[in-house]
């Protein structure tokens, strides 16, 4: 029963951030909509942003589970831009308010741990220590940050050339020409 309350809670965020066009979410406006008492929201969250870090956990951790059982990593990247663009009138809406900083850090922090999954996964960057894979993923997950705050209409429609370009970087078949002495010395992703 707690998560199913928990789930609802979150639909609701949810749907009163899209389509209610609330300007801030209150646990007022959730109790209200969710016909809850604030006791039995703040059973289930902290708080607000506590709200905002399960709904983005769940859904890293669908992401990671979509990605797992894809057969194909590429593939599973896709997914993962596809989510987030469903996910990104949220997102938009959560970076207009006043929790923008904490959404923020938790996007750039759930982002981490997925592409974490993903080296692991695909046991990629053997060759670098710990700092080093620690750079690349903080790195990646600032570039996909990026390229979705920024996503167009133009960018949905280049989706496969953009997701296999991310990909080939993430594993190392493109980069820039490096001379041999300092290409040598670098940490590969395969």
């Amino acid at each position: 029963m707690s998560a199913d309350m928990k789930d609802t809670i979150a639909r609701t965020a949810i749907r009163l951030l899209l389509e209610k066009r609330e300007k801030k979410l209150t646990v007022t406006n959730l109790v209200e909509a969710c016909q809850i008492t604030r006791q039995t929201f703040y059973y289930h969250f902290a708080d607000i942003p506590a709200l905002f870090r399960w709904i983005l956990e769940k859904g890293i951790e669908r992401l990671t589970r979509e990605f797992q059982a894809s057969e194909d990593p590429e593939q599973g990247l896709r997914s993962f831009f596809l989510v987030a663009q469903s996910m990104a009138p949220l997102v938009q809406k959560g970076m207009q308010s006043s929790y923008r900083d904490e959404l923020e850090q938790l996007l750039a922090q759930n982002i981490y741990r997925l592409f974490d999954n993903i080296v692991e996964q695909e046991n990629l960057y053997q060759s670098c220590t710990r700092a080093e894979l620690q750079l690349v993923l903080r790195y990646h997950s600032q570039a996909i940050l990026g390229l979705l705050r920024q996503w167009s209409p133009r960018d949905q429609d280049n989706l496969d050339l953009i997701v296999h370009t991310v990909y080939r970087l993430m594993i190392g078949n493109l980069s820039p020409h490096l001379p041999a002495a300092v290409s040598s010395a670098a940490c590969s992703p395969g």
